[in-house]
């Protein structure tokens, strides 16, 4: 094993374990920052991508940070690869090339690789986020705060979500002879596109809004 280890065609396994272990450290000791932390966004999230599987969700992007997912990958196509020159040098006598070694561990290391992420996803401490649909928003009150709202003229509204995050959306009043005018409480009833439809405040009733 160690032969394999100190051997030219180990190198780049041997180099990609390292660096795992310089990652690991730097975390570790508190010098990598917030690097590989899943950032806390301020601003609105259009969170309405589409649900299917894609390649990047297979590899277990968007389940770990990517610091995790880098140091994982890392780790997988290290081991791999020098188990596939150990393997070669006990079967064949002569251990493989990089040229050859190198992408069969890489392609090997993908699927490792989301596995990994994957069960990490569910034991790993995951930051907390206020991102939210703009669907949500429907049912909420907000405040115009630039410009005058009428129909075929949208004015600027201020609505907080249920984390008390302020968004800033466009607004059409629901009724063709309605405008809103700055500063004025409305209620916004549904969603088109980029666009909501709202109604003044004082024209509902909802007890969970305290009106």
């Amino acid at each position: 094993m160690f032969a394999v280890l100190g051997a030219s065609e180990s190198i780049v396994f041997v180099s990609a374990l390292i660096l795992m272990l310089l990652i690991g450290v730097v975390q570790l000791v508190g010098l990598g920052g917030d690097i590989g932390i899943d950032a806390h966004v301020d601003a609105d999230v259009h969170l309405d991508a589409d649900a299917d599987i894609d390649l990047l969700g297979w590899l277990g992007v968007g389940q770990v940070p990517l610091m995790v997912l880098l140091v994982v990958f890392l780790a997988m196509f290290g081991t791999i690869g020098l188990i596939i020159e150990q393997t070669s040098h006990d079967w064949l006598g002569t251990m493989l090339s990089p040229l050859i070694a190198g992408p069969a561990a890489f392609l090997a290391a993908l699927p490792m690789t989301g596995i990994s992420a994957r069960g990490l996803a569910k034991v790993l401490p995951r930051d907390e986020t206020t991102a939210v649909s703009l669907d949500t928003l429907v049912g909420e009150t907000g405040l115009i705060v630039t410009g005058r709202a009428q129909h075929g003229s949208p004015a600027r509204a201020r609505v907080e979500d249920a984390h008390g995050q302020a968004h800033f959306v466009m607004v059409e009043p629901n009724a063709p002879d309605q405008i809103f005018e700055e500063g004025e409480a409305i209620l916004l009833i549904r969603r088109e596109n980029d666009l909501f439809r709202a109604i003044s405040r004082g024209d509902h009733r909802l007890p969970q809004l305290g009106v």
